[in-house]
C-alpha cells in the first residue's frame, strides 16, 4: 500500500483488518514487525518553504535529499544534522523527512540545538483508528493539552503514520574549525569534552573516536571562529595539545558512524549520562566504539550475538540494538514509563495495529 493523499491514508488505515508495517525509506529502521507494507513516500512534496522566515512544511514521504538541495540553495539547513544510516545499516534508498521524525533522528549537532523533536514545530498523522490529527503550526508556540509534536518524534510510527510535517531551520555558518586532542584516555575525553561544552565557546559537536582522537567544532561567522578556536585551545591546554583543523569535513564521519561501516558485529546505540560513559565502555566488552554528544551516547561495535543489555546489568539510560540479531532492539521500558506508554497507544492506536511488536507494542 502507497497511499498518495491523507484522506487515502486515513481510509488505508481504518479499513486495515491485521497489523501494518509502516515504512518510509527504509533507511533506518531497526527492530523486526510483521504486517502488511504501508509506504509512506507518495506522501511528498513540500507545501511550503519561506527562507525569510526560516519555515519548511513538506509531506511525510519527501526525500530527505530533495530538502536539503533546497535549503542549501538558499543557505540554510534543518538545525540537528540528520545521520545518513545507510552505511551502517547496509540500506538503500532514500530516506524520507517522515523517517527522520519517526526516529528522531539527530547528530553532533544535538549538544547545542537539540534534537530532531526541538527544531520539529507541527505535525499531521492518521493515528490507527484512521483519524487525522494536526497538533502544531508554523510557528513555536506553547499550547495546552498533549504536546504531539514532541510526542510523535521518536515513537517509530506506533502512535500514528506521519502525513506532513514542519520545522524551523537555521542559516548554514559561514566558516567551522575542528579542534582535536590526540592522546586522551577515554575518562579525560569525556572531562576534556565536558571542559569545551561548558565554556562560552558556543561548541557544537563533541565526539571522542579512540585511536583517532577527541574532536571538538565550532562554526559560526569566519572572525568569530577563529576568536573562539584561539580561546578554547587556551582553555583546553590542561589536557595537553589542542590541533586546530580547518573546516568541518571529518564530522561527517562521525555522524554517520563511519567507522564501523566496513566491520561485522552487532551495533549498539547507547545513549547514558556522560560522566558514566567511560565505566559503561570498560563493562561493554565491545570491539569498537565511538563516544558523540560528549560522552551522552556511545556507538558500540560487538560480536555477533551478544547481549550488551545483560553485560551493562542496571542502566541509568538506554541501550537499542540498531544492527544485528536478538531479543528486543528497543530495551524493555521501566513499570512506570511502559503503564504510560501503553495508556497512549491504547488511545492512539486502540487496535494495536501500527508496528505492532516494536519498542514492545
Amino acid at each position: 500500500m502507497q497511499p498518495t493523499s491523507e484522506a487515502e491514508l486515513a481510509d488505508f488505515i481504518r479499513s486495515a483488518t491485521g497489523p501494518l508495517v509502516v515504512r518510509g525509506g527504509g533507511t533506518r529502521s531497526v527492530g523486526a514487525c510483521r504486517g502488511a507494507v504501508l509506504e509512506t513516500g507518495g506522501l511528498s512534496g513540500v507545501a511550503l518553504y519561506e527562507p525569510g522566515a526560516l519555515t519548511l512544511v513538506a509531506g511525510a514521504g519527501t526525500s530527505l535529499a530533495e530538502v536539503e538541495a533546497l535549503l542549501a540553495a538558499e543557505g540554510q539547513r534543518l538545525p540537528f544534522e540528520v545521520p545518513d544510516m545507510r552505511g551502517l545499516l547496509g540500506r538503500t534508498g532514500d530516506s524520507t523527512l517522515g523517517g527522520v521524525v519517526a526516529a528522531n533522528a539527530s547528530g553532533p549537532r544535538r549538544v547545542q540545538v537539540g534534537a530532531c523533536r526541538d527544531s520539529l514545530i507541527g505535525v499531521r498523522f492518521v493515528d490507527g483508528a484512521g483519524t487525522v490529527i494536526k497538533n502544531g503550526g508554523r510557528v513555536m508556540k506553547n499550547v495546552t493539552g498533549y504536546d504531539l509534536v514532541k510526542l510523535m518524534a521518536g515513537s517509530w510510527g506506533t502512535l500514528g503514520v506521519l502525513s506532513e510535517v514542519s520545522f524551523k531551520l537555521l542559516p548554514v555558518p559561514e566558516a567551522g574549525a575542528t579542534l582535536i586532542l590526540p592522546d586522551l584516555s577515554d575518562a579525560q575525553a569525556v572531562q576534556a569534552m565536558a571542559a569545551a561544552l561548558g565554556s562560552p565557546f558556543e561548541v557544537n559537536g563533541a565526539a571522542h573516536w579512540p585511536g583517532q582522537g577527541t574532536f571538538l567544532r565550532i562554526e559560526g561567522f569566519t572572525a568569530s571562529v577563529a576568536y573562539r578556536a584561539a580561546q578554547l585551545q587556551r582553555h583546553l591546554a590542561a589536557f595537553g595539545a589542542v590541533e586546530l583543523e580547518p573546516g568541518t569535513a571529518r564530522w561527517a564521519e562521525i555522524r554517520d558512524v563511519v567507522p564501523f561501516h566496513a566491520r561485522a558485529g552487532d551495533v549498539w546505540r547507547v545513549a547514558v549520562k556522560p560522566s558514566d560513559a567511560p565505566e559503561l565502555v570498560a563493562r561493554m566488552g565491545a570491539e569498537a566504539v565511538l563516544y558523540d554528544w560528549g560522552g551522552g551516547l556511545i556507538w558500540a561495535l560487538t560480536a555477533p550475538g551478544s547481549d550488551l543489555r545483560a553485560r551493562l546489568g542496571v542502566l541509568v539510560g538506554h541501550a537499542t540494538r540498531i544492527r544485528g540479531d536478538g531479543p528486543g532492539a528497543f530495551a524493555p521500558e521501566p513499570p512506570g514509563v511502559a503503564a504510560l506508554t501503553q495508556g497512549l497507544r491504547a488511545k492512539f492506536d486502540p487496535r494495536g495495529i501500527l508496528n505492532s511488536g516494536l519498542m514492545g507494542a
